[in-house]
């Protein structure tokens, strides 16, 4: 079990535009998913984690036309896949939020990382990797 108090195994922050597993240019899509796992091995110095009941947290800061929220989590999964944990498997919970850039966020109690995307005011993904809950805390 985890706390909203404990660190993550895991987190990134990508300045970039997701793109969507429904994309129609397939090439765009693997360059994603490839510049997702790039991002996570750079960032990532350690083996794959091998938990199985990990927590995937994902929020996309959009702009104009953003991707629907739950199309773009599996190409990020396979961008993590094998860099930070061995399978997306092991992801038994997701928690996926998308927000306008130009929403008033109320940045008290935000990680850095997601602060720091905020404030540059442009397109990214906070993206934290940590150990899922008992099913009780979520409901």
């Amino acid at each position: 079990m985890t706390s909203k108090n404990q660190a993550p195994f895991f987190e990134l922050l990508i300045n970039q535009r997701p793109v969507s597993h429904q994309a129609k240019n397939k090439v765009n899509l693997q360059r994603w998913k490839d510049e997702v796992n790039r991002r996570a091995f750079a960032h990532w110095q350690k083996l794959p984690l091998t938990h199985y009941g990990l927590r995937l947290t994902l929020i996309y800061l959009c702009g104009d036309n953003p991707a629907d929220i739950d199309n773009i989590i599996k190409p990020i999964q396979d961008g993590l896949n094998g860099v930070v944990f061995c399978d997306d498997s092991q992801i038994t919970d997701v928690d996926s939020h998308r927000r306008s850039i130009n929403e008033i966020i109320d940045l008290v109690n935000l990680p850095r990382l997601l602060i720091a995307g905020i404030l540059a005011g442009e397109e990214c993904v906070y993206l934290r990797v940590s150990l899922a809950q008992r099913l009780g805390d979520y409901v």
